[in-house]
This record gives structure tokens, C-alpha cells and sequence, in this order.
């Protein structure tokens, strides 16, 4: 499906559809709400501590990392999942490979907190 919009409509139309993908991980991932709601109390807390400019981005950074990665995991898995519900190897391999990412940006974001925290 060709999209042949130039310019500001191009824009404007690929920001909709950006809307458009985080109401559907808001309204279908239980995973992504809760990944969310915890992103907003530590960008909070990020923004409370008394650190440097660069450890707040990294905390901040750290944490938006996971939600991107959980987005990008909801989409593999809808796109499986409408593909079938029989069982295929590639299909639970690219589910488990996505689910693998998110555990990656979560431990990633714990490091990078922990060690900003503890070398306060």
C-alpha cells in the first residue's frame, strides 16, 4: 500500500499513526501499561535525585529504552499471531527472541539505576 503524501502531510499522517500504535499497546498490552506506569514513577524519581544533567538522561533514557523495546515486541507478537495460532518453531522462536529483548532493556535499565544509586 503506497503512501504517496509529501512533505508536513506526510508527517502529520505518520505521527497519527504513531498515535494510532500506542492507544492499541495502551488498550491490548497488559506488559506495556505496566512498563508505562512504572517508566512515569521513575522519570519522576529520576527527576527528583540530585544528579548530573548526564546521569538523569541516562536514568531517563534507561527506562524509555524499555518501553520502545516492549512496543517493538507487541508488534512481532501481533504480527505472529495473526500469521496463526497453530504452533511453529520460527513463530516461538521470534516471540521468545522479542520477549528476550524486553528482559535485555529491563536489565540494562536496572544496571544503569543501580549504578547511578550506588555511586551517589
Amino acid at each position: 500500500m503506497a503512501n504517496n503524501a509529501s512533505g508536513l502531510t506526510r508527517i502529520i499522517k505518520a505521527a497519527g499513526y504513531s498515535w494510532k500504535g500506542l492507544r492499541a499497546a495502551w488498550q491490548h498490552e497488559a506488559a506495556f501499561r505496566q512498563e508505562v506506569i512504572a517508566a512515569v514513577v521513575a522519570i519522576a524519581v529520576a527527576c527528583w535525585l540530585d544528579v548530573t544533567p548526564m546521569a538523569r538522561i541516562l536514568l531517563i533514557g534507561s527506562v524509555a529504552l524499555v518501553i520502545i523495546v516492549e512496543v517493538l515486541n507487541s508488534a512481532i507478537e501481533a504480527v505472529v499471531d495473526r500469521l496463526g495460532n497453530e504452533f511453529h518453531e520460527l513463530s516461538g522462536r521470534a516471540k521468545d527472541m522479542g520477549s528476550a529483548a524486553v528482559l535485555l532493556a529491563i536489565l540494562l535499565a536496572v544496571f544503569v539505576w543501580l549504578t547511578i544509586l550506588l555511586n551517589r
